[in-house]
């Protein structure tokens, strides 16, 4: 198999950001008097859009509740973002896949804002072909944002693989049609992350790319 597309998620999957989101998650309970989820419940949701992420970690939280704790929310994300960070590996890994000549997308959780943040201090931008976020499209693991993606880039779904750290981006990829490449460094366990069939499961930056490396190319 060789993939002419290979789609990247954001958060815990190219960028070091897991603690944080689970950080504002419980900051913005404490704020508002609602019970704090665990760790391992609010990394759960990483990946789906934020309002989808929250009804679940959140179930106190209402309707009228929602712009404050979204407020609260952003206030403690922005408050660590000068500790986020790419995992270590990743630059190396996009340039290296752009030197084969394949191209990059990126389905994310994030709404446009919040990547179009991320890809200007990062300076990745420029390496991905297309972009979709969770509020201009369905979340995951709904498959439009793979749909559209190949929809744009004209790909058959066959040369195209979604890598991810959650079971959304995994279940997602399932519901597209497409391959599924699983990393354990993010949220999601290796039980879960198996239980979507991915082609595989890596638990570093550079085994990722020593899987990919041969298994891409336009042409190939």
């Amino acid at each position: 198999m060789s993939y002419s597309l290979v789609v990247f998620d954001w958060d815990g999957t190219l960028m070091d950001s897991t603690h944080s989101i689970v950080a504002a998650i419980q900051g913005a309970c404490r704020d508002l008097d609602l019970a704090v989820p665990s760790a391992s419940e609010a990394s759960w949701v990483i990946g789906l859009s934020l309002e989808s992420a929250l009804r679940r970690a959140v179930p106190e939280l209402t309707q009228a509740m929602l712009p404050r704790f979204l407020e609260r929310y952003r206030t403690h994300y922005l408050l660590r973002d000068p500790e986020l960070r790419l995992f270590d590996g990743i630059n190396e890994l996009l340039a290296d896949l752009a030197n084969q000549n394949v191209r990059l997308a990126v389905a994310t959780g994030k709404s446009r804002v919040g990547l179009t943040r991320a890809l200007a201090a990062t300076g990745l931008g420029p390496l991905f072909a297309a972009t979709r976020t969770a509020d201009e499209t369905f979340s995951k693991p709904h498959p439009a944002m793979l749909h559209e993606l190949m929809q744009e880039l004209d790909v058959d779904p066959s040369r195209v693989i979604m890598v991810g750290d959650t079971s959304h981006d995994l279940q997602m990829a399932c519901n597209a049609g497409v391959h599924g490449l699983g990393v354990t460094y993010g949220a999601h366990t290796l039980k879960e992350l198996e239980g979507c069939a991915p082609q595989a499961v890596l638990d570093t930056v550079p085994l990722v790319r020593e899987w990919l490396l041969p298994r891409v190319g336009v042409n190939g």
